[in-house]
């Protein structure tokens, strides 16, 4: 292998020229570009099926019957296959001696998985699933931590045209049936155990419970680790599964499928009831992927201008940067994989265990969650002794907004490290829709603390209070022209009731985020948070009704709020508010049996960072929550700009909040 990277040529670059030749289009600047992209919806998306290389054995009748939210139809008549995309990459790849998966855990315990052995673990597992009477429409439910055999059990379902969804090992029982139940898988994947934090964890027992409260189950299939005490029973066994290597294996290929067949089914709280599941289709997926990974900057890892490409970003399976990371598998490169906790154990913290990892394992594009890189920072970590990471070309962030000293600081640790040049990949998206709306671009300036620009095909802008698109002005972030990987449906939500009230019912046809938005008038965008109730904690969502349901749960609690209090270049602040029975008292035991209820019943992330006891909880005159006035309250804002206390049940119980507002500031001031 050549040991010195090639010059990466931006894909954006590549891109223009791309059109240039084939569609005589030439732009004199990325806004040109970026503006013609969410104009021409169908020239733009034409352009990227046919640059990707995509194919279709039928041909679409159309690139877009109606340009309209909820509701576009894209490529009607074409057929696509997310494992198709991936496997097509396998003997180019192999050739060039490029593996497709490198893996870590904690215990240091390292893989490689080439491309054919993906390919024939992929086709052995389709086979498995099929036998086991898995069928087109299918749900299969994951319950998976961050390793290779998550990869290859979606690629599985996938190119048999199943549905996949996974949750996360480090969430409790309650937090995921209240996923899968909705959506009545008929197989369950499932971990025994995992190691986190310098602990092996036991989940045998989590796996059983699942199963007894999932009735659709017909089947459960364990991966065993040598980290389960306990026993799953009467299972199928991950090894056995992927076991066979024969002529039918060497011989699968994937399915077929309509354009708008449901890929995923991914998870995003609102404010009330049980998590949204949300529905992508494969086509919408793969042409947004593709779209995104002209910003992204990834390429083929055995092609001239990204040789030997390694794509790492640090996720749970429960984020969907998850997703983001196994699309690196469908760009050709190959993949870095962690299994365990970036900042070591709690007896023995580490922010060194990421750089350490991608040192070791040669990561040329390294990724993580804002949050990381600020603790990095805060924990003094010294970049250039946790190895040689001289091949690192970009940094990614997301989850929450990056600060401007958090970028300068990391920037400079990595060039003392060897680094060449650094690009920070600044980006933000979501799971609603399992893209990415503004983000980076290599061609344009960096500024610290910003976003480069909004993404080719997003049709973003900042809204004020009138409806109106501001520049230089905080605003809503919407979305005003249709995205293919826009959700298809919401798994039971006949007629697209909750679909409309999450995203279109502000604005009417126009999609609403939730996040605040600041767009420069050079392009460069910066995210200042959630304009919502919802829970973002490290890029994991959770609606503030899950968290009700573990505190109120407690015989003790009568009644709670939560917020999410987030500020631009500062960690989070989450404090939860307590209404107790009479004659209690918030001591020492009872704040850590709340901690602990919300621990196991969603994630240790979703854990506030402090909890007050109160007289009332805000309600409005119809009994709801005033979640989103006492955040903004909380962020500063005059408390007659954020309520209407003629609109209140209770509008007394407001001085308790403006008091504990004022004290806050000045404790931030400090």
């Amino acid at each position: 292998m050549n040991s010195t990277p090639a010059p990466f040529v931006p894909q954006l670059t590549l891109y223009r020229q791309w059109l240039r030749e084939t569609r005589g289009l030439d732009f004199d600047s990325f806004d040109a570009l970026w503006r013609w992209s969410t104009t021409d919806l169908p020239a733009f998306w034409q352009s990227i099926w046919d640059h990707s290389g995509m194919q279709s054995p039928t041909p679409a009748t159309t690139v877009l019957e109606e340009a309209r939210m909820p509701g576009a139809r894209w490529f009607p008549g074409a057929q696509v296959n997310y494992a198709r995309e991936v496997l097509r990459h396998v003997d180019a790849a192999h050739a060039a001696g490029m593996p497709a998966i490198v893996s870590e855990d904690e215990l240091g315990q390292v893989r490689e998985m080439s491309w054919p052995e993906l390919r024939r673990q992929v086709g052995a597992m389709a086979l498995q699933l099929r036998a086991l009477g898995v069928a087109r429409g299918d749900r299969v439910a994951a319950y998976l931590p961050n390793r290779p055999e998550t990869m290859v059990a979606f690629l599985a379902a996938a190119s048999i045209g199943a549905i996949w969804s996974v949750c996360a090992p480090d969430m409790g029982t309650a937090a995921v049936v209240d996923r899968f139940r909705q959506i009545e898988p008929v197989l369950l994947i499932a971990a025994d155990g995992v190691h986190y934090g310098g602990k092996a964890l036991d989940r045998s027992a989590t796996v059983q419970e699942l199963r007894a409260a999932l009735p659709s189950l017909r089947h459960v299939l364990v991966l065993k680790t040598p980290f389960a005490t306990g026993r799953v029973d009467a299972a199928l066994d991950w090894s056995e599964a992927i076991a066979r290597d024969d002529a039918a294996v060497a011989a699968f290929e994937p399915e077929w499928l309509p354009f708008d067949h449901p890929l995923w089914i991914l998870y995003s709280s609102g404010t009330t009831g049980l998590p949204k599941p949300i529905v992508h289709g494969q086509g919408g997926v793969i042409l947004t992927m593709y779209a995104c990974g002209l910003h992204h900057d990834l390429g083929p890892s055995y092609g001239a201008n990204n040789f030997g490409e390694r794509f790492h970003w640090y996720s749970s399976t429960g984020w969907v940067m998850w997703n983001s990371q196994l699309a690196g598998l469908a760009f050709g490169s190959t993949i870095c994989l962690y299994d365990g906790n970036p900042a070591g154990s709690r007896e023995r913290p580490d922010w060194g265990v990421l750089w350490r990892f991608a040192a070791r394992h040669r990561v040329t594009f390294f990724g993580a969650g804002a949050a990381f890189f600020a603790n990095c920072m805060k924990a003094g970590v010294v970049v250039k002794d946790c190895g040689d990471l001289s091949r690192v070309r970009a940094l990614g962030s997301t989850g929450s907004p990056l600060s401007e000293e958090v970028q300068r600081w990391g920037t400079a640790q990595l060039l003392a490290a060897g680094a060449p040049a650094v690009w920070w990949y600044n980006i933000s998206g979501g799971t609603d829709f399992c893209g990415a709306f503004v983000g980076g671009n290599r061609e344009l300036p960096e500024v610290p603390g910003q976003m480069q620009c909004r993404f080719l095909g997003a049709a973003v802008e900042a809204w004020n209070d009138a409806g109106r698109p501001v520049i230089d002005e905080v605003g809503e972030l919407v979305c005003i022209q249709p995205i293919p990987a826009m959700p298809l449906f919401f798994w039971g939500d006949t007629a697209n009731v909750r679909l409309i009230a999450s995203y279109f019912d502000t604005y009417p046809g126009v999609w609403r985020h939730g996040d605040w938005l600041k767009i420069g008038a050079d392009g460069g965008c910066i995210i200042y948070g959630r304009s919502d109730a919802t829970i973002n904690r490290q890029g994991l969502r959770m609606g503030t009704s899950e968290i009700y349901s573990a505190v109120e749960g407690l015989p003790e609690v009568i009644d709670s709020m939560v917020v999410d209090l987030e500020y631009l270049g500062r960690d989070s602040y989450m404090p939860l508010f307590v209404v107790l029975r009479a004659g209690v008292e918030l001591d020492d035991a009872l704040r850590q049996r709340i901690n602990q209820s919300i621990r196991t019943s969603l994630s240790p992330r979703f854990v506030p960072d402090g909890i007050f006891q109160v007289q009332e909880i805000p309600r409005t005159l119809s009994g709801k929550k005033q979640e989103l006035p006492i955040k903004k309250l909380l962020l500063g804002q005059p408390i007659e700009k954020v309520l209407n206390r003629e609109a209140m049940a209770n509008p007394g119980s407001l001085d308790w909040y403006v008091a504990f507002a004022e004290r806050h500031a000045r404790s931030q001031a400090a």
